[in-house]
């Protein structure tokens, strides 16, 4: 089944090529079936290229998905036209009045500050509020699992000496879990980040079950509530370019970034890049959406508390 996507989001043209099915609102509303509803939160700098990142994973579910974009009222993005944001995002204070069956909030570009020093938290906060009684599963990414691991349940963030970047190996801890199902033992997953959350807090909280994690990077997936919380530390939505993108980017302006780790051929960035995750990152949203969802949410969406 397709993903019902705002009429021309440049996304529709981008994956068409690759061939996903995608349908835009006009289309859709010709069909009779109840879509499963879902909301994306995008904090991300670039935005056009995280929508088309999340919408290739979201694509490979047969469910037929139809797709929002959340934007803050208290926050202006720098790096998107005004007019796409315009067109194809509304503020959360038009959207809080109505229920979803799931959400995506990403990471953003502030995770050296302090959360309360960054300035849309009190809207982030009643962004969390809201998920809980109008969402039957949230995926946090990055910035954001940190963020909600910290709402929530109190879990602080810590700095790192240095960035933790590159594509690491996970473990799971209880692959028996849907989310898990098909997974290998093993499965890579990049990350780009400054901070970090410890192991020890997420176990000793009785309401936070550490899901898998990684000898080199640490916590990577963490669930509360049977699932309708996830928070996921790494960036398995990234496309095979994004480190590149962002080493290249970074290495133009400083001089101390060091080479993404287990990403390039021989650690040289001129001999291309090994791609290690989109069949995992393939798999975990669709379970997502199959198990913690579709499974979970009423036909009903008015009875989502």
């Amino acid at each position: 089944m397709p993903l019902r996507l705002p009429d021309k989001l440049p996304a529709i043209e981008l994956l068409k090529r690759e061939n996903i099915f995608v349908m835009d609102y006009t289309r859709a509303h010709k069909q009779d079936i109840r879509p499963l509803r879902i909301a994306i939160l995008n904090l991300m700098p670039l935005k056009i290229t995280t929508e088309t990142d999340l919408i290739r994973l979201l694509s490979n579910t047969p469910l037929q998905l139809e797709i929002e974009f959340m934007k803050l009222k208290s926050h202006t993005p720098k790096n998107t036209p005004i007019e796409h944001m315009m067109m194809f995002y509304r503020d959360f204070s038009e959207m809080r009045k109505e229920k979803y069956d799931g959400m995506i909030i990403t990471g953003a570009p502030v995770e050296t500050l302090d959360y309360e020093d960054v300035n849309y938290w009190d809207e982030i906060r009643d962004i969390f509020n809201w998920a809980r009684t109008n969402v039957t599963s949230t995926l946090f990414i990055c910035w954001a699992a940190q963020a909600g691991l910290y709402h929530y349940y109190g879990i602080p963030k810590y700095p790192l000496e240095k960035k933790m970047f590159g594509v690491f190996r996970q473990y799971c801890l209880k692959p028996q879990l849907p989310i898990f199902r098909g997974f290998d033992d093993v499965f890579n997953m990049p990350h780009s980040r400054h901070t970090e959350v410890r192991r020890e807090d997420i176990i000793n909280h009785p309401a936070l079950d550490l899901i898998a994690e990684s000898p080199d990077c640490g916590v990577s997936i963490v669930m509360a509530r049977q699932g309708r919380e996830i928070f996921i530390t790494g960036h398995l939505e990234y496309s095979p370019g994004t480190l590149d993108q962002e080493y290249r980017r970074d290495k133009d302006v400083r001089d101390d970034v060091e080479l993404p780790k287990h990403y390039y051929v021989d650690d040289n960035p001129e001999k291309g890049i090994i791609t290690s995750w989109r069949a995992h990152a393939n798999l975990l949203y669709t379970n997502w959406i199959n198990y913690y969802v579709y499974q979970e949410t009423p036909y009903d969406i008015n009875m989502i508390s």
